[in-house]
């Protein structure tokens, strides 16, 4: 049997018509969980007179021990998400069923295969709101003094998609004064609809997020590459990816040239340089 909890929303923040933050806490407080987990959030449905069930990805990180955060898009087509639809409608106080976090796929890996500290260059790719465990990442890294390199990597249609652009461009900033052998951090994003009109005063990278890994024909670099200022390879970069299988497909098409596996593929000494999770 599924164990759960009630919780009670305790913030909510509309980011646009479709796309909001929430923070939840459970009734007997938080329980312990590791950065890149996620969980279900069940509400009851009037018209099944039921609890219907979804998984999110968890926006917060273990050490912050006073909510979860999600943050969620109102799926509306074909049909309204009947669990989208339900949050979207919730306000401070209502109650929802949280189900136990879970999930591997992108839980950070600290040791290799041979037993050594791993302290590789992370980059993580996120699609929309597959940026949700990669917040829970920079701020995990951040509150443990963690000195790898990170670097978040995220894709939207849209410039009021970028969910997180201001917490990713202060931990940035605070990177570029402190130093980065105390933190290192950076943060690009791509618009994929760059001749829409609303993303007309967008200057960064244009195209879908997996582009970043795309070879430039003079230098050979990939734009990821040349803000790191090396090739990336499976002894110094290990990739993280959450979104649609478009984008997990696409980077490690870009990749795998380079000698990147998939967990789900490691070479024979155990080794690999990729670990993703697919939400469609």
């Amino acid at each position: 049997m599924v164990s759960e909890t009630k919780a009670k929303v305790v913030y909510r923040e509309l980011l646009k018509e479709d796309l909001v933050i929430i923070r939840l806490l459970p009734e007997g407080g938080m329980p312990e969980y590791k950065t890149g987990q996620f969980l279900t959030i069940g509400v009851p449905i009037p018209s099944e007179k039921k609890i219907v069930r979804r998984a999110y990805s968890i926006a917060s990180h273990p050490e912050n021990r006073e909510y979860f955060e999600f943050v969620i898009r109102w799926v509306r087509k074909p049909l309204p998400g009947r669990v989208t639809t339900e949050l979207f409608y919730a306000s401070v106080g209502d109650e929802v069923w949280l189900g136990d976090p879970t999930g591997t796929a992108l839980q950070i890996s600290d040791i290799l295969p041979n037993g050594q500290e791993d302290k590789r260059r992370i980059i993580c790719v996120g699609g929309g709101t597959g940026i949700a465990p990669f917040v829970a990442f920079a701020k995990h890294f951040h509150d443990t003094n963690d000195k790898r390199e990170i670097v978040v990597l995220h894709g939207a249609s849209y410039v009021d998609e970028l969910s997180y652009k201001r917490l990713f461009t202060d931990l940035e900033l605070e990177s570029e004064r402190g130093g980065r052998d105390q933190w290192n951090f950076r943060y690009r994003a791509a618009i994929s609809r760059p001749k829409e009109f609303f993303n007309r005063s967008w200057n960064g990278h244009t195209g879908r997020v997996e582009s970043f890994f795309a070879p430039n024909k003079k230098t050979g670099l990939s734009p990821v590459e040349e803000m790191v200022g090396e090739k990336i390879t499976p002894e110094n970069t290990i990739i993280y990816i959450c979104g649609y299988q478009g984008t997990i497909d696409g980077v490690i098409d870009s990749l795998g040239p380079q000698g990147f596996v998939t967990e789900h593929e490691k070479k024979p000494d155990g080794s690999f340089g990729i670990k993703f999770e697919s939400y469609g």
